[in-house]
């Protein structure tokens, strides 16, 4: 595994990447600089992010078709977890646009191309784990509540949700567990993908940069956890479509909130 830099940088060293310490002005300039490069092309981004509201309808429409009815809200915030590498191409062109480069949407997919493929890849199976393990934890929390029974339409199902107490003792136990999940993963990838495309550092590095990243600025990353999924929940509401716009500021944001947390290699 050292060999495909995974576990070790391309020197075959583990290296730790100076943190810097940041605030809340931090945080504003980064959407500022995400909606900037969006700006730039925004039809090309939205062209390459109709996967999300695409992606989401997909969901509602299986989940309500397979008698899933109670694994909806489940895959849907789910999905959020693996938002970061869904936005790895994003990153790819906020990089590209940072260094002069050509940004047309066709470069998104150079990441291919990253020596640190293999970390990439190491890290997205993680957070496909953590998205299985979500899965599986919030149909104990309701068969815990509910049984085996299903739901036969979306308005019983709410109903019972929103009517009952054990709807309402779901909700709490499934909200919180869903807050540990999206902590967890804030905190292990807030710049890990940023950080494997601008350095072939290894998997262990990027993740060990991220945490320390959330030890170091606890506020601000908490904030921006807050910001990310006040923005998902608002792009969600009309029928998923506005996450064609949401998700690329947020990717192309969150390669300047990298640029912020992690000092460059030599001189500022």
């Amino acid at each position: 595994m050292t060999a495909f830099h995974v576990m070790a940088g391309a020197n075959h060293t583990f290296t730790r990447p100076a943190i810097r310490k940041i605030g809340i002005a931090d945080l504003i300039d980064a959407l500022k600089l995400g909606l900037d490069d969006f700006s730039e092309k925004p039809s090309h981004y939205v062209f390459l992010c109709l996967m999300y509201p695409i992606a989401g309808i997909a969901l509602a429409i299986w989940s309500s078709g397979e008698n899933l009815l109670p694994l909806l809200f489940p895959l849907m915030s789910g999905f959020a977890l693996l938002g970061p590498l869904a936005a790895i191409g994003l990153y790819e062109i906020s990089r590209r646009r940072e260094q002069g480069l050509d940004t047309s949407w066709r470069h998104a997919f150079d990441v291919r191309f990253s020596p640190a493929l293999p970390s990439i890849i190491v890290v997205g199976l993680l957070l496909f784990g953590f998205f299985i393990v979500w899965l599986v934890v919030a149909q104990t929390i309701y068969t815990a509540y509910f049984g085996d029974s299903v739901p036969a339409t979306l308005s019983s199902f709410v109903s019972n949700v929103v009517t009952t107490q054990q709807g309402m003792s779901m909700m709490f136990w499934g909200n919180l567990v869903g807050f540990v999940f999206a902590l967890v993963v804030l905190a292990t990838t807030v710049v890990t993908f940023p950080l494997l495309l601008d350095r072939d550092v290894g998997a262990v590095a990027a993740v060990d940069a991220s945490i320390r990243a959330t030890l170091i600025n606890p506020v601000p990353v908490a904030i921006w956890g807050l910001i990310v999924a006040g923005l998902l929940v608002v792009g969600t509401i009309p029928i998923f479509a506005g996450l064609a716009v949401v998700m690329p500021i947020l990717g192309h944001a969150t390669w300047h909130l990298y640029r912020k947390l992690v000092m460059p290699v030599g001189p500022s």
